[in-house]
């Protein structure tokens, strides 16, 4: 439940076109409702802005059509990640007003359209092909939490020349999202050509002595361009919504 929300209620009652008995009906699981499997945050849009993200893994269809339900109540748009398509066809077949993404292992609910609040627009970069699971992750995040989102597919450092030819884009670009395997270079040669604050996001693509991504997130954490921060192996969700706090107005 967020600020305009609580405010459209109160409103109401103002108006008196909604009882105090209903409000209070409406606000009685406020600051969270216990579904014994799960504490459900009804405030956490009050307090961060965007609710509570469900996350997929290690749940089952039935604790997250569960949380869903209370949550659908109050907001207008929830993500759950790293969610199965199993999973996703029997939360679809229950909750109305989802889509699923394959490639993101993403469910997004969302009533009606999204309204865009950032103060710019977010550039969501994949290095190569391969990593872009984890960089539809951190596009759909941002943009299900009101930013303006453009991508860039397939400009890793293997052909650099690549990457040149969106640099007007780069430059415009409020925060920029860098999605990369392998040896983990792009991020810095991004961060070199802008201002703004780049967010690197190692994958766990590539070889043998790449172990699961951590070659690439060293090469990261120990970029020489002072411009970058870095989330966690495959971390696409934290990237976009780190992004957004940054774009947010």
């Amino acid at each position: 439940m967020n600020e305009n929300k609580i405010r459209e209620l109160l409103e109401n009652v103002s108006r008196g076109s909604l009882s105090i008995d209903n409000a209070t009906e409406n606000l009685k699981n406020i600051p969270f409702e216990d579904l014994e499997f799960a504490h459900v945050d009804h405030l956490r849009s009050l307090r961060k802005g965007f609710p509570e993200v469900i996350y997929g893994e290690g749940k089952t269809s039935h604790q997250i059509v569960s949380i869903l339900e209370k949550m659908v109540v109050h907001e207008v748009t929830i993500l759950v990640t790293r969610l199965s398509k199993d999973k996703a066809k029997v939360i679809s077949e229950k909750i109305s007003d989802t889509t699923y993404d394959k490639d993101a292992k993403m469910l997004v609910y969302q009533k009606g359209e999204s309204e865009v609040s950032g103060r710019g627009y977010i550039t969501v970069i994949a290095a190569g092909t391969s990593d872009l699971p984890v960089a539809q992750e951190a596009y759909l995040t941002a943009k299900s939490m009101g930013n303006e989102i453009k991508k860039i597919i397939d400009v890793g450092v293997a052909g650099i020349h690549r990457l040149f030819n969106y640099r007007e884009v780069l430059e415009k670009s409020t925060v920029i999202v860098v999605v990369a395997g392998m040896e983990g270079a792009l991020p810095s040669v991004v961060a070199g050509m802008v201002s703004c604050p780049v967010i690197a996001v190692p994958t766990s693509v590539g070889y043998g002595t790449s172990f699961g991504g951590i070659t690439a997130l060293f090469g990261m954490l120990n970029s020489c361009s002072s411009n970058i921060a870095v989330v966690n192996i495959d971390n696409g969700f934290g990237a976009g919504f780190m992004a957004s706090s940054i774009n947010r107005k």
